[in-house]
């Protein structure tokens, strides 16, 4: 099951077209408010410099590496809990999410209709709406003597600015990554040997790891009868037999016990095989908290 982040925001901010160059996926970027209706769902690989070096240890291997779902929901305006600009609907799509992308158009530009210019302003109005949203949902839930749902304004969230490199950009104090989502888009068209020549290097792997740093995750990796190398995201705390069920969803059931060693611990061995004799593989039991880097073999 992957994890789930959503990209929220006004409309014409730059959802769809950040989403085109995460995913390469073609969707509509139309200049009109409410071009997205139903949201768009993407898979974007984690980039991963462990991943690349491990593959030197199983160069036959096929390298899958970790992934997230990234969802661009459609855009939100003032009033949306009551259903204005199809509010509710929108509303409704963020739920499932993990955690949520606030990203904020940091630039004016005569030609993109635009319902509100303020870096502050935009942030304000989509905190306000899912606050509202889940104020009335709360209300609901008692009037009817159940239990509220998740609170959409207690989601984990990153913001971040869409600024454009060719235009005067506003200075917002709570952004956490900054990004050209216009350049980002035309990068993503490119090959590489054309962006080396032009000298631009994409931002995109600075978002993806913060959106996987928002989502509390970090990456453990299992090697398959020499097949398949293979790295997973898993919740930061989660105990061995929880990562078992990521990779299979018997074996957290059926979970006896886990041989571990560091990724780096196995590299220098050159082998899992080194790496037993050398004493670098250890036995954990149940209890185990995997750690950021473990690569494991589980045994059921």
């Amino acid at each position: 099951m992957s994890l789930k982040i959503g990209i929220i925001g006004l409309p014409n901010v730059g959802k769809s077209t950040i989403f085109n160059a995460l995913t390469r996926k073609k969707v509509d970027i139309s200049n009109y408010p409410f071009c997205t209706i139903e949201p768009n769902v993407g898979i974007i690989e984690v980039p991963d410099e462990r991943l690349t070096k491990l593959a030197k240890l199983v160069p036959s291997a096929q390298i899958m590496p970790a992934v997230i779902e990234i969802v661009d929901v459609a855009g939100l305006i003032k009033g949306a809990h009551q259903g204005e600009g199809l509010g509710n609907q929108f509303l409704s799509h963020l739920f499932p999410m993990d955690a949520l992308m606030f990203l904020i158009r940091c630039f004016r530009d005569k030609e993109i209709s635009s319902l509100v210019d303020n870096p502050q302003e935009q942030l304000d109005i989509l905190k306000d709406e899912l606050l509202k949203k889940d104020e009335q949902l709360a209300e609901r839930a008692k009037e009817e003597k159940k239990d509220p749902p998740p609170k959409l304004s207690e989601k984990t969230a990153l913001i971040v600015c869409n600024i454009h490199s060719g235009k005067e950009n506003s200075e917002f104090q709570v952004c956490q990554i900054k990004i050209d989502s216009k350049l980002e888009l035309e990068l993503s068209e490119m090959t590489e040997d054309e962006a080396k020549e032009l000298n631009i290097s994409s931002d995109l792997p600075h978002l993806i790891k913060a959106a996987y740093a928002t989502l509390n995750l970090i990456t453990f990796y299992t090697i398959k009868g020499g097949k398949e190398l293979r790295a997973w995201p898993i919740k930061n705390g989660f105990p061995a037999p929880k990562a078992a069920g990521i990779v299979h969803t018997d074996f957290e059931e059926k979970f006896i016990r886990a041989e571990i060693v560091n990724w780096q611990n196995l590299l220098e061995a050159g082998s899992w095989q080194n790496a037993k004799e050398k004493g670098l593989i250890k036995t954990e039991g149940k209890e185990y908290v995997v750690k950021d880097g473990d690569v494991i073999e589980f045994r059921i």
